[in-house]
């Protein structure tokens, strides 16, 4: 005798929900691995959608194409065309998407401090000095007093 089917959970009310958060939206427009994928290969300038799915390994085209339009739709990404017939694009950040790069680098020198390299790898996910070549690290710097502002001092986390 088949067993009857659970009935779904009815869903959240919006009073248990948690207000978004700066986060949430960053999130909304960037969040998913493959955005920031494809942002990371647009660093290095303008590129079309075959080298796009050349650079960005493992993306399917429908997936490459869905991100490339989210990204567009999220003003991070421009895409100019260059063909009418078929229609083709290439693909450049916005100023907007520019100011991701450091994110994205900070991303990359948590992954490599904590392992997360891939086999052969020999980046080490950050910048480093030009004069010594010591690996640079991200502080908070608050322009008006002209210093780098340490956690204890700063608002911490709590408003991501």
């Amino acid at each position: 005798m088949p067993r009857p089917l659970a009935s779904p959970a009815p869903p959240a009310s919006p009073a248990t929900l948690a207000p978004p958060t700066v986060l949430d939206a960053a999130l909304d427009r960037v969040g998913d691995r493959w955005s920031l994928l494809v942002v990371a290969a647009l660093l290095v300038g303008a590129r079309r959608f075959n080298d796009l799915l050349e650079d960005v390994g493992g993306i399917a085209p429908n997936v490459l194409s869905k991100r490339l339009k989210h990204l567009e739709h999220e003003g991070v990404v421009v895409a100019t065309p260059y063909s009418r017939r078929p229609p083709r694009f290439t693909y450049q950040l916005t100023a907007s998407g520019l100011e991701l790069a450091d994110v994205l680098r900070v991303l990359a020198q948590w992954g490599a401090s904590h392992g997360h390299l891939p086999a052969g790898s020999s980046e080490h996910g950050g910048r480093a000095h030009d004069a010594c070549g010591t690996a640079l690290e991200t502080r908070w710097y608050c322009p008006t007093c002209a210093r780098v502002v340490d956690d204890d001092e700063g608002d911490g986390l709590l408003h991501l």
